[in-house]
C-alpha cells in the first residue's frame, strides 16, 4: 500500500469508501527509466584474488533494446579477469542528479551473468556506446578492449523511502522508459524556481491531505512522469511527500506544461473563488 493510500485509509470513517491511490508507473517502468538516464554504475564482480569476496568497479555503460547494460572493458582490468573466472555480477545505478538524502533517491540493482558480445554485435554496440560515451573513441579499438553484456536475470528497485521490490527480468525488459525521462529534470527545476506558490496551492487542493494536514508551508516538486507528479511538502508538523495524478496521460514536455497550467488554474479557482 502506498503512503498516500495509507494516509487516506487512516482518516476514512466507518463504512466510507477508500479512495484508490493515484496511478503511477510500475516499478519495472521506473527501473527502466532510471537506468536509461544513468551513464555509470557500480559493477560488482567476484574477486579471483579473494574468492567469494565482492570487488567493486566504476563502470560506464549503455543499454541494449531490452535494458541490458553493455560494457567496454579491457582484458587487463581486474573486473574483466574476475568475470572471465566467474561471470556472475551486478550493476548498481543510482538516480542521476539526486542531491537530497541519498537514501531517499532511486536506485536499481541489475543482477545476472556477463558475457562477451559476439563479433557480429560489435558494430551496433560500438555506435551506441560512442554516442553515449564519446571520449571512449580514444580506446574503443584497442585490441585488449571488448564489449560485454550483463544478461539481466533479476532486478531490485528502490524508489525512495517505502518503495522497493524485486522486478522480474522479463517485466523489466518489456518495460519502456517514461516519455518524460529526458525533460523531467527541466520541468522540475522550472516549477520549483518559478512557481513555488503555485505548487503550494496545487498541494492544498489536489493532494487529498486530511484537514489536520491541509496547511502547506512549502511544496516542491521532486518527480514527474507521464501519469502525474510527486511533491515534497512541509507543514507545521512534518515533512512528507504526496502523489498527484494528471487528469490525462502526457507524453511530451509541451503536453505536461499544458496540463500543469490547467491544474493550477483550477486549483486557484477553488482556493480563491
Amino acid at each position: 500500500m502506498t503512503e498516500e493510500a495509507s494516509r487516506v485509509n487512516r482518516h476514512a470513517g466507518p463504512g466510507e469508501p477508500q479512495a484508490p491511490p493515484p496511478p503511477e508507473p510500475t516499478y519495472a517502468e521506473r527501473a527502466r527509466t532510471l537506468v536509461s538516464l544513468g551513464r555509470t554504475g557500480a559493477l560488482s564482480t567476484l574477486s579471483r584474488k579473494h574468492p567469494g569476496t565482492p570487488f567493486g568497479s566504476v563502470m560506464p555503460y549503455v543499454l541494449d533494446q531490452r535494458g541490458g547494460p553493455l560494457f567496454l572493458i579491457s582484458s587487463m582490468a581486474m573486473h574483466t579477469q574476475n568475470l572471465a573466472a566467474d561471470p556472475r555480477t551486478s550493476l548498481l545505478v543510482v538516480q542521476p542528479g539526486w542531491e537530497d538524502d541519498p537514501l531517499g533517491g532511486g536506485r536499481v540493482t541489475l543482477m545476472g551473468a556477463a558475457a562477451r558480445l559476439a563479433e557480429d554485435e560489435r558494430a551496433s554496440a560500438r555506435a551506441a556506446y560512442l554516442a553515449r560515451h564519446p571520449k571512449a573513441q580514444h580506446w574503443v579499438d584497442f585490441q585488449d578492449f571488448a564489449f560485454w553484456r550483463l544478461c539481466v536475470e533479476d532486478v531490485y528497485f528502490v524508489g525512495g523511502f517505502g518503495a522497493m521490490d524485486w522486478v522480474g527480468a522479463g517485466e523489466y525488459g518489456d518495460a519502456r522508459p517514461d516519455p518524460l525521462a529526458d525533460v523531467a529534470a527541466g520541468i522540475i527545476e522550472h516549477m520549483n524556481r518559478d512557481h513555488p506558490d503555485a505548487l503550494r496551492v496545487l498541494a492544498h487542493v489536489r493532494s487529498g491531505a486530511p484537514v489536520d494536514e491541509a496547511r502547506v508551508d512549502e511544496a516542491w516538486m521532486v518527480a514527474v512522469d507521464r501519469l502525474g507528479l510527486r511533491l515534497r511538502l512541509r507543514t507545521d508538523t512534518r515533512v512528507h511527500s504526496t502523489r498527484i495524478a494528471f487528469p490525462r496521460e502526457v507524453r511530451t514536455a509541451e503536453e505536461c506544461r499544458a496540463v500543469l497550467a490547467a491544474m493550477l488554474v483550477d486549483a486557484r479557482a477553488r482556493v480563491f473563488p
